[in-house]
């Protein structure tokens, strides 16, 4: 594109910007949601809240398929 075009399309550029960051922090969410070692912190969290009396073993096993499934899915591939 050349100059012109550059000109042209200026007034949109912090539209284009705010896209590109938003993507970003998307990016690094999903990173963080699928990471392995957070799931398995968040396992072990749970096993001391259902050992501490405070979740049901119900509340645990439906948490813990959660945490599996997500650990097993991984994140989406773009």
């Amino acid at each position: 594109m050349g100059l012109l075009g550059e000109l042209l399309l200026l007034p949109a550029a912090p539209v284009r910007g705010t896209g590109w960051v938003l993507r970003q922090v998307m990016a690094e969410a999903e990173r963080q949601y699928y990471d392995p070692s957070a799931i398995q912190r968040e396992l072990a969290r749970l096993s001391g809240l259902l050992e501490a009396g405070e979740i049901t073993e119900e509340e645990f096993d439906r948490l813990e398929d959660d945490l599996l499934d997500r650990l097993e899915k991984g994140p989406p591939n773009r």
